[in-house]
Order: C-alpha cells, then structure tokens, then sequence
C-alpha cells in the first residue's frame, strides 16, 4: 500500500527555479508523486510580506506552473505562512487575508496549506487563535483541500527551545477543534525524523483525532549545518507498513533539486517493494534514473564524502579532485554537486532569521 506522495518546497534558502520545478514533477509524476506544494521560505510574499500582492512576472510564473502540474495530474497547492498573524488578526489583516485567498483562487490553488511553522507560540490561548484564522480560510477558500501546519509540529524539544515553550493540551485542542476534512502536518518525533514507527504515528493520530499527513524533511538540507552536506542516501526507516496510519507523505526536498529526486524515488520504492525493499539497491537504480548509468556510477564512490564527511571538511586536494570528477559532466546533476562542492547552497543563520 503506497500512501499519497509529493513534493513539498518548504526549505530555508534559496528558492529552486522554475524550470527546476517542472523538472523535478516530470520526473516524479510517474512515480507517484501527485501533488507538489509551493511554499519556500525564501517567498516573502508567502510569509513576512504575506499581506502584499505577488510581483506580476512571479505571479504569472506561478499561474503556468500550476498549469503545468494539472498537465500531469498532479495537485497544485501553496503554503501560506501569514507571519504571526494570531498575535493580532484584526481587520486589516482580515482583509489582507481575503485578498490574498481571493488571489489564490484565481490562480488555481487545488491545496492550500497555513502554515503556523517557525514562528514564536509561547501563548495559553494559541490553538484558538489558529482555530479562528483557520475557520476564516476555511470559509472563504475555494480550494479542494486545506492543510495546518502547527507551530508545535514535532515532539522534538527544539522547537520550545527557539519558539517558547509550547503551551499545555495545544495539540489536542488544534485537533478537536479542526473539522475532520483538514490535514495536520507533522515531520515525526524531530524536526528530521530518522524513523517513523507504527507506535509513535498511532499516537498522534489519537492526539489529532485523524491520522498526521507527515511532513518528511529527509533530504533537506538548509541551515548552517546542513547546508554543508547532501543527502543522497535511500531512505531508511520509512517502512511500508506506516502507510495506514498516516494520511500522506510529503517531502522537503534539499536545496539541490534534480539531486533530491534520487532519494525521492527510493521512498516510492520502499513502500511499493514493503519487505523486499533494499535502500543500497534503490539507491542505486533511482541514481541511474535521475543521472544517466555513467554519472551515477560514480556516487556510491563518493557519498561518504559528500553525505557524512561534508563540504566544510573536505581537504583541498580532494575537493579539486571531486570538481574536476564531476565538471566534465554536462548535467544538471553534475552541476548541483559542484555548486555544492563551492559551497554556492551555505544557508547561514542570517538568512533564516531574515526569511
């Protein structure tokens, strides 16, 4: 049983381009992955500047990428992010928010995600004040299908580390109070799940009263630590047996967008294969795929290196022998590995702060 996949573009950084992103659904499309949702954080107009209209070139670029998604069945959808719009949801931000849903509308948007992530939540009362902007989205929003991302989307403590201490009973509160048709989000027991167990998912589907639509950040790679490595590997701890206790599977993909469609494939594969699956083995076939057999011989070589050892750390002599390796390859593949060798994908903690 292979649960709904797709692509979700909600990384720190730099956006992809957008032939990247008709690249990365015309490859996955025949896998499975039949929704793509639009929300990087490095959109201001999605998040910090959220009450302002797209600029018209962005906008338009948007409209044919939607097309282009229904073009190969698969859903289009956007996450919105109104920048912690619960500390005062008067009537300018009312009307702000009408506006842009009025907008998004008239672009298409099949899915329509709020998301609450990455924001401060340090307040008794914050799964009301998110029940209330999301019964007014609800009620203007022509889209098929509406998504909440929590403030408090994991269990890992980190996130009462940076955004306040998460107030008591709020999960379960966002749960009763949500109508039952709204998916809830949740990236697993971190914020980068190495595992999803049966156990921890029947948890939180009790607790959220519907079954969690994961939100799987393997492979990204954004941030000052992670930026410095790519995640190439087939995925593990994923196993097919999740399937029906989740309602969905979406992923973050990394910075590097044709890279990202290598483990993007291999979780197709272990939910299709179940017990069968081998992540060396999918590794190895979704590289060929994605890269062309020569080029993609070469990784099981080098993923040490790129994966584990970083770039940071990688010695001089090695990194002119790992850009000349990869250089004379005239693919897009080929080129995201030396950009990455460069260290052209740093996300430092200035640009978080300032996305």
């Amino acid at each position: 049983m292979t649960p709904e996949l797709g692509i979700i573009e909600g990384f720190y950084g730099e956006p992809w381009s957008w032939d990247a992103r008709v690249a990365v659904t015309t490859m996955l499309a025949p896998h499975g992955y039949l929704f793509y949702l639009y929300a990087p954080k490095g959109d201001a107009w999605l998040r910090r500047r959220w009450q302002e209209p797209h600029p018209p070139e962005h906008a338009a670029r948007l409209a044919t990428f939607a097309a282009h998604c229904r073009s190969l069945g698969v859903r289009f959808g956007l996450g919105l992010s109104p920048y912690e719009i619960y500390r005062d949801f008067g009537p300018s931000c009312r009307e702000a928010l009408a506006r842009k849903l009025g907008w998004l509308d008239e672009l298409g948007v099949q899915d329509l995600a709020i998301l609450f992530d990455d924001m401060h939540g340090d307040s008794p009362d914050l799964a009301d004040r998110q029940l209330e902007i999301v019964g007014f989205v609800a009620e203007r929003s022509a889209a098929g299908r509406l998504f909440v991302c929590p403030t408090y989307y994991t269990d890992d403590a980190i996130l009462d580390k940076l955004f306040g201490p998460r107030p008591p009973g709020y999960l379960e509160r966002l749960g009763a109070g949500l109508p039952a048709g709204i998916e809830i989000f949740w990236t697993g027991e971190e914020v980068i799940s190495r595992e999803y167990s049966v156990g921890h998912l029947r948890r939180v589907g009790d607790v959220l009263r519907r079954r969690p639509f994961l939100w799987d950040n393997y492979p990204a790679n954004d941030g000052p630590r992670l930026s410095r490595y790519l995640h190439l590997r087939g995925v593990t701890g994923r196993r097919a047996d999740i399937a029906e206790y989740i309602a969905g599977h979406g992923v973050n993909p990394a910075q590097q967008p044709v890279l990202s469609c290598i483990p993007a494939i291999t979780l197709a594969e272990s939910y299709r294969l179940g017990e069968d699956y081998r992540y060396g083995a999918a590794f190895r076939t979704a590289a060929a795929a994605v890269l062309g057999p020569e080029l993609a011989s070469l990784l099981p070589e080098d993923i040490l290196t790129l994966q584990d050892v970083g770039q940071e750390r990688i010695d001089a002599e090695q990194l002119a022998r790992l850009r000349e390796r990869y250089g004379r390859f005239d693919h897009d593949g080929a080129r995201e590995i030396v950009r990455f060798l460069a260290g052209a994908y740093f996300t430092s903690e200035q640009v978080i702060q300032a996305q």
